[in-house]
């Protein structure tokens, strides 16, 4: 009977500590997710509305008059016209943006493939089949961006022009190859490390040559690394500019160096500025958003790391 009671007791008393133990287990922790995510995209937000904000302002100025773009301070109720990007296209001088634009795209995309024919197999033999003092090899490669172009225009300038590649889209392809080729290779070595060997032994096994191997196995996997990284290549080699300065005149122009010539002596007009940096951008911006998901996914495996 004693221990009918005790046990009874007993139950009682868990019974009885079941209802207090219950709202300490439902009380809300201090550190609630729900908010810092919230003050986290919140922040994020600010930050892109940041940095977008002078993009913005480029736009609405390219649909502005020239006298309400000089205004201080600036107009942003000012009427809209098209008159900046139909300058921008020779409607009044009579020069035509086509040229540069077409030597930006050639040089761009060109250089861009050499840099991918040449980076992937040294990234494969780096990563994938390692040689020896591989890391003083990729240091070698970054060491070369450490030196400001500036100190090699001269002597590139002077080789061009004993060789008669001055003005030749072609050397200046070359020269954007030779630029891009260290920052690909250390990328694609990240890329490529990630590959998982056991793909590259079935490969073996079934007798696939290293040219297939890198075709068919290796591509396809790392095809978010490619993405990320000649869509790097592809930028850099759009948006330079001091090479394309010293390096071309007439011929082989690209759309910066056209883009420098509405800073003139007669004063800088800003509208006209603003419509073709906004054109000039548009490239850059559609193969960024033609391959975003790739990209993420390829920054995210190990470029940045």
């Amino acid at each position: 009977m004693s221990s009918t009671a005790l046990t009874g007791s007993g139950t009682r008393r868990g019974a009885g500590a079941d209802p207090g133990a219950a709202p300490r287990r439902r009380r809300k922790s201090r550190l609630d997710p729900t908010r810092n995510n919230t003050a986290a995209g919140i922040i994020a937000w600010l930050a892109a509305l940041f940095f977008a904000l002078p993009v913005l302002w480029m736009v609405l100025t390219s649909f502005h008059s020239e006298q309400d773009a000089a205004t201080n301070p600036p107009s942003v109720a000012a009427s809209l016209t098209l008159d900046s990007y139909a300058q921008f296209f020779g409607s009044s001088s009579g020069v035509s943006p086509w040229p540069p634009l077409i030597n930006s795209a050639m040089a761009s995309v060109f250089s861009t493939v050499l840099v991918l024919l040449l980076a992937i197999p040294a990234a494969y033999a780096l990563s994938i089949k390692p040689v020896k003092k591989w890391t003083d090899v990729l240091f070698f490669f970054l060491s070369t961006k450490m030196m400001p172009v500036v100190a090699a225009v001269l002597p590139l300038y002077i080789f061009a022009k004993s060789s008669g590649s001055l003005d030749n889209i072609w050397f200046l392809i070359l020269m954007y190859t030779s630029m891009n080729l260290p920052i690909a290779v250390w990328m694609m070595r990240s890329f490529l490390a990630e590959v998982p060997v056991e793909m590259l032994e079935a490969a073996q096994l079934d007798g696939a040559s290293l040219v297939l191997t890198l075709r068919k196995v290796i591509a396809p996997v790392a095809m978010p690394g490619i993405a990320a990284t000649s869509l790097i290549c592809f930028i850099f080699s759009w948006n330079e500019l001091l090479l394309a300065r010293v390096l071309t005149g007439v011929r082989a122009g690209t759309s910066p160096v056209f883009l420098t010539g509405f800073v003139t002596s007669q004063g800088l007009f800003l509208a006209q500025v603003c419509a073709a940096a906004v054109v000039i951008s548009l490239p850059v911006l559609v193969a960024g958003f033609a391959a975003q998901d790739k990209l993420v996914q390829g920054l995210s495996l190990g470029a940045v790391k």
